[in-house]
């Protein structure tokens, strides 16, 4: 296989990679023949993947307006994956022009094509690092940066959790985070939940412990446990659709269809 311009020298092209899935859910073309493989397994177990995808994609763009309304204008996304249409500093910048973002992903493939569309950006920048060590993220130069002038700073951590096990303390490294946080600062956060189709929540944590990066799907009051320091803002910790729609028609009848949850807390 050519490896494409976008792809670092030591990237593994016969595994697949869960951002590249992801990237392939959303219509994107940063993936490889083994991630839509990969895709079209779960896809066969789980049909609404590409709609969950987009719900939590959808969560990201409406969790980023409300926080730019609400006069925020520095984002930490950790977990960032492939920039695809409607990435953070996009949707913030159509509020808040002035808006400052760091990108984090550990996945070197997310990072370099983030740095490729950034590199002429001078209020974006890309780090690599993984959440699974949060004093480390704390410590790069463009994290403390953005934290130094003491103002809200809005964390980002959508679809990231669920990739941290429970033997590597999702809670205390989300704690580290909030720890190191400015007064009034904010959490979007986003996680695959148990609940709404646990008949489909086995056979999908399977698949993805064929990847580097392995799915652990959590209850409500797990992913609720993850705000501790932050108060919800309403409707709390809901499934995808549910948290503030644009058109409260077009939630449906069975939200749960799209699994994941999600919510935004404020640290006071």
């Amino acid at each position: 296989m050519r490896r494409p311009d976008w792809v670092p020298a030591g990237t593994d092209l016969d595994k697949p990679n869960a951002a590249r899935v992801y990237d392939y859910y959303l219509g994107g073309s940063h993936n490889f023949e083994v991630d839509r493989e990969m895709a079209r397994k779960a896809m066969a177990l789980w049909p609404d993947l590409p709609m969950i995808m987009r719900s939590n994609r959808a969560f990201l763009r409406r969790a980023v307006q409300h926080l730019a309304e609400a006069g925020f204008s520095r984002f930490l996304d950790i977990g960032s994956g492939i920039p695809t249409f409607g990435a953070v500093h996009e949707v913030a910048r159509a509020i808040r022009p002035g808006a400052e973002v760091v990108y984090v992903d550990r996945d070197p493939v997310a990072v370099a094509h983030s740095r490729l569309l950034l590199e002429h950006d001078p209020l974006s920048h890309v780090v690599q690092a993984d959440l699974r060590d949060p004093q480390d993220i704390l410590a790069r130069p463009e994290v403390q940066a953005l934290l130094a002038p003491g103002e809200p700073v809005a964390v980002l951590l959508v679809a990231v959790v669920h990739f941290v096990t429970d033997e590597e303390d999702p809670k205390g490294a989300v704690a580290a985070i909030r720890d190191a946080l400015p007064p009034g600062s904010a959490l979007a956060l986003s996680h695959a939940s148990l609940e709404g189709r646990p008949d489909q929540a086995e056979d999908h944590q399977k698949l993805y412990k064929s990847t580097p990066t392995p799915l652990t799907m959590r209850t409500k009051e797990q992913i609720t446990s993850l705000f501790d320091g932050f108060e919800l803002i309403d409707p709390g910790v809901v499934y995808l659709p549910e948290w503030r729609p644009e058109n409260p028609q077009a939630v449906g009848e069975h939200p749960e269809r799209m699994t994941g949850m999600a919510g935004v807390g404020l640290r006071p």
